[in-house]
């Protein structure tokens, strides 16, 4: 194993930085440099999240009883779907890691603080800190040409056989991932899934390798649609065209889906899913909504004893998501719809903000 060390780097860098709603501007910033266990990468691509156009625009984010006036913490570099090739390397991190000079490497997009109630109980992914890349101070993100992976991340080596703008989809399908488990797909069951963007579509794929008997895709994007059924639904329902609650009731004798899996951000969606679920069912919330969401608990609890699971982040997913690209079990190629070089991330931020013309999109800087 190679020991610490690091490539010639430049000393400043271009970077998106962030200064507030709608105010993201391409800046000249120093080149981060590792410290003991830490890790630097030349960024190779990083991918536009729905959460990143959420936090361009300022939506609140509400976390426990804490409220924050924004997603992130300015000014900061976004970017926490990326990946990377390792340039320098602090002392440690090489054995801690398995990684050398030269390897293409992701890190989960929480970095924990191992010390408070959660990390010390190994729900890492819910630590009471919650620096995640690209929205805390501590941790900037991948909107650049360099990043560091902080003491304490959860980085992985990625084979240098999978394209860059492919190896970004690893954090997305990760959380799409944990979502489906947090479903506890049994054989034989109907599973809905509302949401065909790239996060809906990774759920597909990856409900898919559950073998329930039927997968449903809900969208309002035929084309989102035709791709959801390349990654494994049976049936997608547009619900532009029909009452979607109406056609899974039709398809289930009446009792409705075994799961249901939100990934919309549309409170439209979270009520279609009460009501098109089946007594005892399991109900997965993935989204991040931009307001509050109310639905009758009555149907919750008294008529129907649902089973309330909430998904978030995407812990021990990513060997999962590097083994599903790898293999070619979710079909990539069509869900990366758009690669910009870095000084087009405005365009990159459009096209997601449109919907309709992309799915992922993707920055090189």
């Amino acid at each position: 194993m190679a020991a610490e060390g690091s490539i010639q780097l430049p000393a400043t860098m271009q970077a998106v930085v962030c200064h507030g709603p709608e105010d993201y501007r391409l800046e000249e910033m120093p080149v981060p440099t590792p410290g003991p266990g830490e890790v630097v990468v030349r960024v190779a691509a990083v991918g536009i999240c729905a959460s990143d156009l959420k936090c361009y625009h300022g939506a609140p984010l509400f976390w426990g009883d804490k409220h924050r006036p924004g997603f992130c913490q300015p000014p900061i570099i976004p970017g926490h779907e990326f990946v990377g090739n390792v340039v320098a390397l602090g002392e440690g991190a090489a054995e801690k890691y398995g990684l050398r000079l030269g390897d293409m490497a992701v890190s989960e997009q929480i970095v924990p603080c191992w010390q408070c109630y959660y990390c010390l109980r190994g729900k890492y992914w819910m630590c009471d800190v919650h620096d995640i890349y690209g929205f805390r101070k501590r941790t900037p993100g991948a909107m650049a040409e360099y990043m560091r992976f902080p003491s304490g991340a959860l980085n992985y080596k990625v084979p240098k056989s999978m394209p860059a703008a492919h190896a970004a989809f690893i954090e997305p399908l990760s959380c799409s991932i944990h979502a489906v488990e947090r479903g506890e797909i049994q054989f034989g069951d109907v599973v809905v899934i509302a949401g065909a963007g790239p996060l809906g579509l990774g759920m597909v794929a990856a409900a898919r390798l559950k073998n329930p008997r039927l997968l449903i895709s809900i969208d309002g994007n035929d084309s989102r649609l035709a791709t959801a059924g390349r990654c494994g639904a049976d049936i997608g329902l547009n619900f532009t065209r029909v009452d979607v609650v109406d056609e899974v009731l039709k398809l289930t004798e009446g009792r409705g889906c075994d799961v249901y899996i939100e990934a919309t951000g549309n409170p439209a969606a979270v009520e279609n899913g009460i009501r098109m679920i089946r007594k005892l069912g399991t109900f997965v919330e993935f989204s991040v909504m931009r307001e509050p969401v109310t639905v009758d608990w009555t149907v919750i609890g008294d008529m129907k004893e649902l089973n309330i699971h909430g998904s978030h982040l995407s812990p021990h997913a990513y060997p999962t998501a590097i083994r599903m690209i790898e293999r070619g079990l979710i079909p990539i190629d069509e869900i990366v719809t758009h690669q910009l070089p870095l000084a087009d991330f405005q365009k990159g931020i459009d096209l997601v903000g449109s919907g309709g013309q992309s799915i992922k999109v993707t920055l090189t800087p």
